[in-house]
């Protein structure tokens, strides 16, 4: 039983205080701990690759603000360029310079891109991507797939049924069946699934939306035939092909997962590293579906904070790091390391761990059979077994995502020497819970 109490005083003394005016006393739901017990920790600070808890304690970070933070915490270069902006004002509710900045360093970067316009947030994003698809097709029937999220938009708040392909029944409360009446919910992994269902409903299919690589259920690594699969399908029936790239967009290659596997959607949409640890959303597409858009077309979108000068400084600094230090170059070259160090480690364990990784986002598998490629619910003895893992790995140092379907992120701050401890703490961690 974890003894968080007694370990971490402070930060059990600010969740009981955040539990008074704070729903659950946090502000995202899985950083409550509750899929692996105990106390939330409360951050003081970090810095590069690590954090320190209200308690004083250092950990090795690999959630990074839930892959935001490429460069590590606290980035020199981008914290200077946060003030700077800051000093000549923090939003201006008008035009500025830097948001042309940011945008046309994102067009030059994915493929297929012409246009993109910023919101504050990767659920705003899709949920405007969405719009601008329906109002281009005239349509309006969406395609998502099960185990992939795509914020909390209430039309995208679905769970799938027990037939191959579903209407959309809310995975919310709160969520009015009508607003998920118009989304399909699909497997992964499955063409057949997806020519059934364009077979009966295809002329009203807006948009199929996908992330490229699932990371919110697992990291459910998927097949280049199936994203091709769905490029084909979208476009022999009219409809968008979005690939949402909020996790995986200048993660894991400079034009994101469509970069990697050659195809190009119509629409993408952004988040995370594009604001470099500040509030930042985009999506964007080709000129003919953007310009739908207002002020140009019939399509409304608005936000007072979009493309505000401080987040555009952020993420504009951190893309040229990234550009400047051939940054994912070293990210695979980080997450190679991390892989050839663990595999040993998990091989050993007493109990089925698989690794994945994608670049420098990697996960630990606790389902028995392999490496889900769709979603798979883990045994309650699964669950257990990583929640006693993160526990143990909190005592070495070393800071895991606190739910088992959650995936890690590297950062460019990571070292060798933080694979040494990340592999050290695992092979410690894994013979005390066996």
């Amino acid at each position: 039983m974890n003894n968080s109490v007694t370990k971490h005083p402070r930060s059990q003394e600010l969740y009981e205080r955040a539990c008074r005016v704070i729903p659950g006393g946090v502000n995202s739901p899985v950083r409550a701990f509750k899929a692996v017990g105990g106390t939330p920790l409360f951050i003081q600070r970090a810095s590069g690759q690590h954090l320190v808890d209200a308690d004083g304690r250092t950990y090795l970070d690999l959630v990074g603000s839930w892959g935001a933070l490429i460069l590590g915490h606290s980035h020199p270069a981008v914290v200077s360029a946060i003030v700077e902006a800051s000093r000549s004002g923090t939003t201006y509710g008008a035009p500025c310079v830097a948001e042309i900045e940011l945008a046309e360093r994102i067009v030059a970067s994915y493929p297929g891109l012409e246009q993109v316009r910023f919101v504050s947030s990767g659920t705003e994003a899709v949920m405007s991507a969405i719009r601008v698809a329906r109002a281009f097709t005239g349509r309006d029937l969406i395609v998502k797939f099960s185990g992939c999220y795509h914020g909390h938009a209430d039309h995208l708040l679905v769970a799938a049924g027990s037939g191959l392909a579903t209407f959309g029944t809310p995975s919310s409360a709160g969520v009015p069946e009508a607003f998920t009446a118009c989304t399909r919910v699909l497997p992964l992994d499955d063409e057949a699934a997806v020519e059934e269902l364009f077979g009966r409903e295809g002329a009203r299919i807006a948009a199929v939306i996908i992330e490229p690589v699932p990371a919110n259920h697992g990291l459910l690594l998927q097949r280049r035939e199936f994203l091709q699969k769905l490029r084909e399908v979208t476009r022999r029936h009219g409809a968008l092909l979005i690939f949402d790239e909020v996790i995986s967009g200048f993660r894991l290659a400079r034009g994101g997962v469509a970069e990697l596997v050659g195809i190009v959607p119509d629409l993408a949409t952004f988040g995370k590293v594009i604001g470099g640890g500040m509030p930042v959303g985009g999506f964007g597409g080709g000129r003919h579906i953007m310009q739908r858009l207002a002020p140009l077309g019939d399509t409304y979108q608005a936000g007072t904070l979009s493309g505000n000068p401080v987040a555009m400084a952020s993420g504009i600094t951190t893309l040229d790091i990234l550009i400047r230090e051939s940054g994912w170059e070293r990210l695979e070259q980080i997450g190679a390391q991390v892989e050839r160090s663990l595999l040993p480690v998990l091989a050993a364990a007493p109990f089925p761990i698989h690794f994945v990784r994608a670049g420098s986002l990697f996960w630990m598998s606790f389902h028995d059979a392999a490496a889900p490629r769709t979603a798979a619910s883990m045994s309650p003895k699964a669950l257990e077994r990583y929640g006693a893992l993160f526990h143990a790995m909190l005592d070495r140092g070393v800071y895991l995502p606190p739910s088992a379907y959650e995936a890690c992120f590297l950062s460019l701050a990571h070292t060798s020497a933080d694979v040494e401890q990340l592999t050290r703490a695992l092979r410690e961690s894994l013979a005390m819970i066996q």
